[in-house]
């Protein structure tokens, strides 16, 4: 059993000042606290990449199984996130050639333009809110393009969706956990109430879209119930929503404040792919991923028993000397990223095909129209912790 960690040496990953930029204390934790237990709610965290692959890997001993730790304002498991194997499998199996890297490729003509026409929007003020004004409508227009959604909605949809993952921005009492609860529960209940409202749409009145496919697609000969739809939907709410938008701000971020890593993307333009997985590992908008212990384990000498939850910190395992070399660099030209902000075993993410497609594309479409960018004056971009979003982006050409 490790000794006590003393608290005053445990960095605080959720302070505002931290989360703007992590790397410091995630290096921290993968040094001396690979696994710790954190003050206050005794929850351990891991951060060695090894580990976390190694929970990533394990289901049956590192569970992604809803529980109370892990609902989200949900009646019911997210599908297919929040059930493990076997289960999960036979719905990967009917969704993974839905978000399949051809099909996503087949979108891109559509967002390239949206990307265009947002840009262009702007691009003669020579300014914008990058997060407000680029980052949050684009994988947005994404997302309702695949369920056949109209732009009208979006406002709706990132109500709801702010809701379920940052309840704390409307909550009188941020440390209340029946507040947030609440929160996320009202949100839960509109998006359950507006899916509802689109399956009985779609069955009337089907058409080329993802919600279309649902209703048709079959499992072992059983096609799949109101609930199975509702449930997919949900998830699909609050990745197609956030994440993507996340990760512009905290790429545009980085390059707004490193012009020469800015200019190479300008020059070098067949270098953004292999820029675009740097950025994923350096930046890690995903900072973590919870996980409910199903067995008693001791990993990194530290044990913890069955029931616990366990957060698993993608930003600090992203950044491991053990796994990279020169990990506290960004480097373009590095040869081997096994970098897992999406994850990683039977739970990477089921769109990172479409949020690869669209960070490319979105980065492309930028840097050939506003080459050249910076942060404004006197400003400093504003981070929020959890999913490490840039809330606030204010830029200049």
């Amino acid at each position: 059993m490790a000794p006590e960690t003393p608290r005053a040496e445990i960095p605080n990953i959720f302070d505002p000042a931290v989360t703007a930029c992590p790397h410091a204390a995630y290096r921290k934790l993968v040094d001396d606290f690979p696994v710790m237990r954190m003050p206050i709610t005794d929850s351990p965290i891991i951060s060695r990449y090894e580990d976390v692959m190694f929970a990533l890997r394990h289901p049956e001993i590192f569970s992604s199984e809803m529980s109370k730790q892990l609902a989200l304002g949900t009646d019911r498991p997210m599908i297919p996130q929040q059930i493990d194997p076997p289960a999960q499998t036979r719905y990967r199996k009917l969704l993974d050639p839905l978000f399949s890297r051809k099909r996503m490729l087949a979108l891109e003509p559509a967002i390239r333009q949206n990307a265009a026409d947002l840009i262009s929007g702007f691009v003669a003020d020579g300014a914008c809110e990058f997060n407000s004004q680029f980052a949050i409508p684009l994988p947005c227009q994404a997302f309702l393009h695949l369920f056949g959604l109209p732009l009208s909605d979006l406002g709706l949809f990132l109500e709801l969706k702010d809701g379920v993952i940052r309840p704390q921005d409307t909550a009188e009492n941020v440390f209340d956990v029946e507040e947030i609860n609440a929160i996320r529960a009202r949100a839960g209940k509109r998006i359950y109430a507006y899916f509802e409202d689109l399956i009985a749409l779609r069955r009337t009145q089907p058409r080329d879209d993802l919600m279309t496919f649902l209703l048709d697609a079959e499992i072992d000969g059983q096609k799949l119930t109101n609930n199975e739809i509702l449930d997919i939907a949900y998830l699909q709410i609050l990745a197609g929503l956030d994440t993507v938008t996340a990760t512009l701000g905290c790429n545009l971020a980085y390059l707004a404040a490193n012009p020469a890593q800015r200019q190479r993307l300008v020059d070098e333009p067949a270098k953004m792919d292999d820029a675009i997985e740097e950025l994923l590992r350096w930046e890690s908008p995903v900072m973590g991923v919870p996980r409910i212990v199903k067995q008693d384990v001791e990993v990194g000498g530290v044990a913890i028993k069955a029931g616990e939850l366990v957060m698993l910190l993608l930003g600090a395992a992203n950044i491991d000397p053990g796994e990279f070399e020169k990990a506290d660099v960004v480097d373009f030209d590095r040869a081997r990223n096994r970098q897992i902000a999406f994850g990683a075993g039977n739970h990477r993410c089921l769109g990172s095909h479409l949020a690869r497609m669209e960070l490319r594309v979105a980065m492309e479409e930028w840097h050939q129209r506003i080459p050249a960018y910076s942060i404004k004056p006197g400003e400093k971009p504003t981070y929020s912790a959890g999913i490490r979003e840039v809330k606030y982006l204010p830029l200049i050409w």
